[in-house]
Formats: C-alpha cells, structure tokens, sequence
C-alpha cells in the first residue's frame, strides 16, 4: 500500500528582531530518513524534516544545536533531521511524480562546480543553499535510499543546467529523503532508486522540476 505524499509546512518565526520562516515534516513514527542533514543526517528512524532559514552571513559554528532549538520552540519530539539554508524559504517550490514528493529551496548567489582546483576549508557547513526533501510512498532498502540521493543530485544538475545555469551547485547543497518503514501496511522495501528503475525515474522527474523551476526564479 502507498502512503499519502507527505508535504512541508510552512512556519514562520523571530529570531534576533528578524522574521525568518522554516519547512516542517510532521513525519510521525514510522519514517526512514537518509539525508547529509547537518542535524541527524545519516540513515534511520525520523519522525520530523525541518528546513530552516537563516541570515545571510550566518554567524553561529554550532549549526545543530541550532537547529535543535528551532525544533524545540516548534515543540517537536522525537529523533528529526535538520537542515539550514540562506535562501528565501518562502519561494520554494514542489513538484510530484507518481506519489514522490519534491521540495527545493535555491539560492544560487554562489555557485560553482563540484570539482573545483580550490581546497576544502575543513570548517563547519555554511548554510545550504539548495536543499532538496523529497518523500516517497513506499519503503527502500538503504542501498536504494542512497541510491536515491544519487539520482536526486544528477537530477539537480541537470535542472540547473536546462536553467542556463554554468554549475553543479553550491558548495553546501543538502539533501533529505524519506520513506516509511517497511511493513504489512506499506510492503517490502524497494531495492532500486536508479533513475530508470520505477521509483528512481519519479524521483528524478520530481526533482528535476523543483529544482527547474527556482533555478528559473534566480536572478
């Protein structure tokens, strides 16, 4: 059985005199999560996604414990994955394809290719600026979840390239993909998120046209 899709919703809040606005999965029990999140990135159990915006020039090296508290003030419970972004969290934009779920958030002020000649500087993340959370209606196995976060970042690419844009990203791109356990209600888990098996393609497709349409919306 496939699950409703599962869509953020969008909050807003002060911090330091400013309003800023975050994205909030209610994802409940039940829920995997694979994600380079900067607050319970990795591969398990989440109940809650959120994506916060942040000033540009953020100042704080202790990005989740930050986010921690954003989570707190939102009164959430349980294990969640956060992610950060400087771009304008109320321009986001959300495709679907076959019960997937996409949402990107794009600022792309700074942007470049993956593969650049300049060093890492080994400090903490800045803030991303296209984060990516996409839900599926079906459990993964965890070789196709990160299969899928594969097929979401080609898909990514190839959105900012069809946007006339000369990059792969940003240098702190993020990304979030959740799915639910599997079960008797949901069914075995899916082994495949390539892009051309059934779940990997919507996926792509899905991705492709969120990240198309903020990547049009830069200036």
């Amino acid at each position: 059985m496939r699950l409703p899709a599962q869509r953020g919703e969008l909050l807003a809040r002060r911090e330091d005199g400013a309003e800023l606005h975050h994205l909030l999965w209610r994802l409940g029990p039940g829920w995997r999560v694979c994600s380079s999140a900067v607050l319970g990135g990795g591969i398990g159990p989440r109940e809650w996604i959120l994506n916060a915006q942040v000033p540009g020039g953020y100042p704080r090296m202790d990005p989740d414990r930050h986010l921690a508290e954003i989570a707190a003030a939102a009164h959430l419970t349980g294990h969640g994955a956060g992610l950060l972004t400087a771009a304008d969290v109320t321009a986001y934009t959300t495709a679907d394809d076959g019960d997937v779920h996409a949402t990107a958030t794009c600022g792309l002020g700074v942007r470049g290719w993956a593969a650049a000649p300049a060093e890492g500087t080994g400090g903490p993340p800045r803030p991303g600026t296209v984060n990516i959370v996409v839900t599926f209606p079906v459990p993964l196995t965890d070789a196709a979840l990160v299969n899928a976060v594969a097929t979401a970042t080609e898909a990514k690419v190839q959105a900012l390239l069809d946007a006339g844009l000369d990059c792969s990203g940003t240098p702190t791109d993020a990304v979030c993909l959740a799915a639910p356990e599997p079960g008797p209600e949901t069914g075995a888990a899916e082994p495949f998120a390539g892009p051309r098996s059934r779940w990997g393609a919507r996926l792509a497709r899905a991705v492709h046209a969120a990240v198309l349409e903020g990547a049009l919306r830069q200036p």
